[in-house]
């Protein structure tokens, strides 16, 4: 039996005590199978009919009473013959059911994801449809809910196909030139703009491969700067409980916390690091260490400043986060300060991040000066509601994150490699051969097939499909 033939089974629902647990059965079998564990069923039952029935085990006992749904072929999620079977969220019922449906030869059980796999070669649903399950099922806020049901109604898979499809017109008029020239003749026209054109599509799909893994992953921001500053008071405030211990004393904070929250939609995990300061103590200067690693890694990092700190000193503590963007505030607004020079009272004093510019312009006059850091109080919460908005314009910009087109990193691979080829293509458009440019544009088609899957490879979909569950 060839595991395209094999009728396979599984639990659709998790491993718990629940109200309702579901038995999923997929394949030519999928009936007979089904209706000797609800032998009350119809011999032909309608499909997508409920049956309230009684499910009982070899012996002919009544094990449960639930619900038994058929599913004809091809209008099924799998495109084969389903059967479920709805009973009562008992895990060891589900077992004894799961365990007699394995009885008969012809089934076994179902691989991860291999229900979602068949519905795909079966041609329910395109790839990008598929990935769309998974993203859903692992979805953990409401922009990856949001975005992944927007990924399983299409939308991905229409923006791949507005690109894929103009682009496989261009290579058959290509090969029809060189392969029929006095047939084809003029279906070449053009054809560096329709180039052009493509590989634009292309970069734009490429372009939200950020914002993709922001939806996908969550957002990481750091709260850093020197000690006593307000970090961990900011951050029990935006966390919105007291997760972090707050003391007068400088260096209380000696490990990176992290929080996870929810802003608009988009999930943001909040780390609070341990302050920054010269000569700390050893335990104080491993949790500094860990910040300086931290700062690396994240995608945004908030400096919290004490109110009077310097230009230079802002300047200072902005380049500790490399290449990571800043986010400057004034820590602590609730303490009034009448220290002369401060970044927040000195109106000649300029942010952390350096006027565009410069110190001065070229015509020899002074350049403007930077508006100060805004203020904040995790104490008072001042200042905090308008953070919470500039921390997400830092994120993401303009738009919904739920908007977003889920462009994986597996898809950005391959709409790299389409866009590169599509280069390729342009030059050979200006300099080179019609062969050539044919071939490129085959390339380029072949490496967007991997996202919509019609060139994908048997170990490709193996990879795929093995981070579903088991029973989707």
């Amino acid at each position: 039996m060839t595991p395209e033939s094999a009728t396979i089974v599984a639990l659709a629902t998790a491993p718990a005590a629940g109200a309702v647990g579901i038995l999923r059965v997929s394949g030519p079998a999928a009936l007979e199978v089904g209706r000797g564990l609800a032998p009350g069923v119809p011999a032909a039952p309608t499909p997508r009919h409920a049956y309230l029935t009684s499910f009982v085990d070899a012996a002919g006992a009544v094990l449960d009473e639930g619900l038994f749904l058929y599913f004809q072929a091809p209008r099924s999620f799998t495109g084969e013959d389903v059967v479920e079977l709805h009973a009562h969220g008992s895990p060891r019922l589900l077992r004894l059911l799961l365990a007699r449906a394995l009885e008969d030869a012809r089934v076994r059980p179902a691989l991860p994801g291999e229900f979602t796999r068949r519905a795909f070669l079966h041609g329910r649903i395109d790839l990008t449809r598929a990935e769309a399950v998974a993203d859903l099922v692992a979805a953990d806020s409401e922009a990856a809910v949001r975005a992944a049901a927007a990924g399983l109604s299409g939308a991905l898979a229409e923006r791949i196909r507005a690109l894929e499809l103009p682009l496989r017109e261009l290579h058959a008029d290509l090969e029809g030139v060189l392969n029929f020239p006095d047939e084809a003749e003029g279906a070449d026209a053009e054809a560096g703009s329709r180039v052009v054109a493509l590989r634009s599509a292309a970069e734009a799909l490429r372009a939200e491969v950020g914002r993709g893994r922001l939806v996908r992953q969550g957002a990481r921001v750091a709260l850093y700067g020197p000690v006593n500053a307000g970090k961990s008071t900011l951050f029990n405030r935006l966390v919105g409980e007291a997760r972090a211990l707050v003391d007068d004393e400088p260096g209380t904070t000696r490990d990176a916390l992290e929080a996870r929250v929810e802003w608009d939609g988009l999930g943001v995990t909040l780390y609070d690091t341990a302050g920054l300061r010269e000569a700390p103590g050893r335990v104080e200067a491993l949790g500094i260490a860990r910040t300086k690693e931290l700062l690396a890694a994240v995608d945004l990092a908030v400096l919290v400043l004490p109110p009077g700190t310097s230009r230079d000193e802002a300047a200072s503590w902005t380049r500790e986060a490399g290449a990571t963007p800043v986010l400057t505030v004034t820590g602590k607004c609730d303490v009034l300060t009448a220290a002369r020079g401060s970044v927040e009272d000195d109106t000649n004093a300029a942010s952390a991040v350096p006027s565009p510019l410069g110190d001065a312009a070229s015509d020899g006059m002074s350049a403007l000066p930077s508006p100060a850091p805004p203020r904040v109080s995790g104490l008072t919460g001042e200042g905090v509601d308008a953070l919470r908005t500039s921390v997400l314009a830092r994120l993401w910009g303009g738009g919904t994150p739920s908007a977003v087109a889920l462009v994986s990193e597996r898809h950005a691979d391959a709409l790299r490699r389409t866009a590169e080829a599509l280069g390729r293509a342009e030059e050979a458009s200006r300099v080179s051969t019609l062969e050539v440019l044919s071939g490129e544009v085959g390339l380029a088609l072949e490496a967007l097939g991997e996202v919509s899957g019609t060139s994908v490879s048997e170990a490709l979909l193996d990879t795929l499909f093995q981070r579903f569950c088991i029973g989707k």
